[in-house]
């Protein structure tokens, strides 16, 4: 297995919003999977329309052994199977039992109803995979009365 030394996942998330207090410590507000998107109107569409979400997607591992500066890759993947443009930056671990609380802002266009995977690329071996589903709710509304 490539991660028996490290990294180790504490938290991988979406959520809301994040709060970071002076020490480092994490809350993560109204942690989230799943969304659904409600078209209400007199002729709403057939399949649903482009959705833009915003949301943090938070990641919080411990080094052991994996110490220095490291990749980390968030490559999201359609219901579809297509595979997105990943999001990246870079880390130093540093500490056996120190951690890393990585934050990404994510502004992301859901295009499709359906299971969405988020995978999570360390040095690029897979780290882990985190799902997103996104629903869609259609209602058809009768026009106004005369």
């Amino acid at each position: 297995m490539p991660f028996e030394t490290g990294p180790h996942i504490q938290a991988a998330a979406f959520c809301e919003q994040v709060i970071e207090d002076k020490t480092g410590l994490l809350s993560l507000i109204r942690i989230i999977d799943v969304i659904t998107h409600t078209e209400a109107r007199p002729e709403p569409p057939l399949e649903m329309p482009p959705v833009n979400w915003r949301m943090k997607l938070v990641l919080s591992l411990k080094p052991d052994r994996a110490r220095g500066r490291h990749e980390i890759k968030i490559v999201p993947e359609e219901p579809s199977g297509e595979v997105e443009a990943p999001m990246q930056l870079s880390v130093y671990m540093d500490g056996e039992e120190r951690g890393q609380n990585i934050i990404f802002d994510v502004a992301y266009t859901f295009t499709l109803e359906g299971l969405y995977w988020f995978q999570v690329l360390f040095d690029d071996a897979l780290l882990t995979k985190m799902p997103f589903r996104v629903k869609y709710q259609r209602i058809v509304q009768p026009g106004k009365l005369v």
